[in-house]
């Protein structure tokens, strides 16, 4: 089975839970750890790899504790057209994926730091962060 990625998002209730030996463990899967952003007694967030026969049972598992699970299968952009380089969307970025380069000014995003938060899209003034499936 190929690996599947996902996106965990944690409540502080949930973010103490040892979900990635209990699936290693129980259900006999292979966890790879892409990005993490986790605080004891805070949300978090995870990108997950997921190799195994009973994938499926895993993710029954996961949404069971509360643990909100979905699919990678979406990535942000920034449309450069659109952007005004107005740096609200960096003041937002839990990863700093979003960024201010110096001495241009100019706002830069590093995808592979992007955790699918989706606080840029909500908060970009001229709509120029966008999701694409």
């Amino acid at each position: 089975m190929a690996p599947e990625k996902i996106i965990l998002r944690f409540t502080a209730e949930t973010v103490k839970k040892p979900i990635i030996y209990t699936l290693a463990k129980e259900y006999d899967l292979v966890a790879n750890i892409v990005k993490a952003s986790i605080n004891p007694d805070q949300e978090g967030t995870m990108v997950l790899e997921l190799t195994g026969e009973r994938y499926d049972e895993g993710v029954r598992f996961l949404e069971q504790q509360g643990i909100k699970v979905q699919p990678l299968a979406q990535e942000v952009r920034r449309n450069e057209d659109k952007c005004t380089h107005c740096g609200n969307c960096t003041a937002h970025c839990p990863t700093k994926a979003l960024f201010i380069e110096r001495p241009s000014m100019n706002v830069q995003f590093n995808q592979d730091e992007c955790i699918l938060c989706l606080m840029c899209v909500k908060i970009c003034p001229v709509h120029a962060m966008e999701v694409r499936v």
